[in-house]
């Protein structure tokens, strides 16, 4: 399994961007697609998943704020952020994760930059 991430980039507070998350190869052991973000000298931090039957859950700090969205094949996982604040600074990464080994894969990241 391979994942790219991209649509990352510099925007204002209150502004929004959409990142994308492209998967490829054998997707049929996923139980989920999921964004990670880790901003630097911070822990990594979850924002949001979708299981292979639809359910979504969102971190409470982007409830409201963030939507995700993706085919059935399970082959992408986009990220509709609006309503930027600064603290959503981070690298942004897709995460899939699996019923068999390896049970997490991660795709690289792509930064995201809020600031004025």
């Amino acid at each position: 399994v391979q994942l790219q991430a991209s649509g990352g980039g510099l925007v204002q507070p209150g502004g929004s961007l959409k990142l994308s998350c492209a998967a490829s190869g054998d997707m049929s052991n996923t139980i989920s697609l999921n964004w990670y973000r880790q901003d630097s000298g911070k822990p990594r931090e979850f924002v949001a998943s979708r299981t292979t039957d639809g359910t979504i859950e969102y971190a409470d700090s982007v409830k409201g704020r963030f939507t995700i969205s993706g085919d059935n094949a399970k082959t992408t996982l986009d990220l509709q952020m609006n309503r930027l604040r600064q603290e959503d600074t981070a690298v942004y990464y897709c995460v899939v994760q699996r019923r068999i080994v390896p049970y997490t894969v991660w795709g690289q990241g792509t930064q995201v930059t809020v600031s004025s």
